[in-house]
Order: C-alpha cells, then sequence, then structure tokens
C-alpha cells in the first residue's frame, strides 16, 4: 500500500483506461452510499482536482452527503492486469447548471441526458494498494439504459421530478438543477 498526495502521471493513465468506479461518502447520523458509475464520466481536471458528471438515477445522496460533510472517497480496480486498486480521497460539492463555473465544467464533459450535476473533488490524498483479490472480468459494452430512458424526459418533466426530491433516504437537504432560463 502506497500513499500519495496527489495523482501522478501514472495514476491519471490507469484511472482513463477503467470503465467503471465506485464513489462513497458519509454524513453523521446517515448511512453510507456507495455507488457504483460509469458512462465515460470521469474526469481528471488536474494532479489535485477530479470530477465526475452525475446523472439522475436512484437518488441524490452524494449531493447530500457532500452538503452536509464534503468527505467522498472514489475508488478504481483493474480488472486485468496488472492487478491494481487506486482511492481518491478528498473533499467533494455538487456544482449544479444554475451554478457559477458550470458552464466552464460542463466543458470538460460530453453531457449525457438526464446530467443532474457535476462532483468537483479536492484530491486530499491517494492510495493504491495490490488488487490481487480482484477477479479478472472484461467489459463488454456500456448499458444504454439510462441514456434512453433520460432521453424520452423533456427538462420540465425532469426537473419537476427534481423538484420533488428535496431530501436525501436519511432526510438531509439536498439542492436540485432548476430550470435553465
Amino acid at each position: 500500500m502506497e500513499f500519495f498526495p496527489a495523482l501522478t502521471p501514472e495514476h491519471r493513465s490507469f484511472v482513463a483506461k477503467q470503465p467503471v468506479f465506485f464513489v462513497a461518502t458519509a454524513a453523521t447520523d446517515a448511512r453510507v452510499n456507495l455507488s457504483p458509475k460509469g458512462m465515460d464520466s470521469f474526469r481528471v481536471l488536474d494532479d489535485r482536482t477530479v470530477a465526475y458528471l452525475d446523472v439522475a438515477g436512484s437518488g441524490n445522496e452524494t449531493n447530500a452527503h457532500l452538503l452536509a460533510d464534503g468527505r467522498i472517497t472514489i475508488m478504481f480496480c483493474a480488472f486485468d492486469n496488472p492487478a491494481l486498486i487506486l482511492r481518491i480521497y478528498g473533499r467533494g460539492r455538487p456544482v449544479l447548471p444554475q451554478d457559477e463555473g458550470w458552464s466552464a465544467l460542463a466543458a470538460d464533459f460530453t453531457l449525457l441526458p438526464g446530467t443532474r450535476q457535476i462532483f468537483v473533488v479536492d484530491v486530499e490524498q491517494v492510495q493504491t494498494s495490490c488488487g490481487w483479490g480482484v477477479p479478472y472480468m472484461a467489459f463488454e459494452r456500456t448499458r444504454e439504459t439510462l441514456n434512453k430512458y433520460h432521453a424520452t424526459h423533456d427538462d420540465q418533466t425532469r426537473f419537476a421530478k427534481y423538484a420533488q426530491r428535496t431530501r436525501s433516504i436519511d432526510g438531509l437537504p439536498v439542492r436540485n438543477p432548476t430550470v435553465p432560463a
């Protein structure tokens, strides 16, 4: 196990090759939230800043936890050789379409149908470990189900649904995107 103060070029190369990553957050007296992510949604902005595009799905727990606490861990696993697990520990914040800085940040991504926000993480530490217990698996393809679902709903329908979800599953407040002007 090794710790680093920032992402190295080797870390950046490894992250760029991974089709899936996992995000964990927690807040006091709330459940730990752990979510898998994919869909070409992760970006390394510099050696101390990463971000990922959030497409609306089952809830908005990460938003609530980051507003309440700010801590976030992102994990990448190699499912091929060489074996490796890479964790990014940091402090995160949601950036919504109505927020200052959205346009500049969104330019780093191909926005997907249902894009709700972008989570920006200030990297505090990077950890690598062996990953020898992770099985070999082959990436077959990206699921298109979420993109197809969101493509069938117009912005007004999506934003009306967001407006109804004002709390996390543990009752913490969330910020939602507002209807674009």
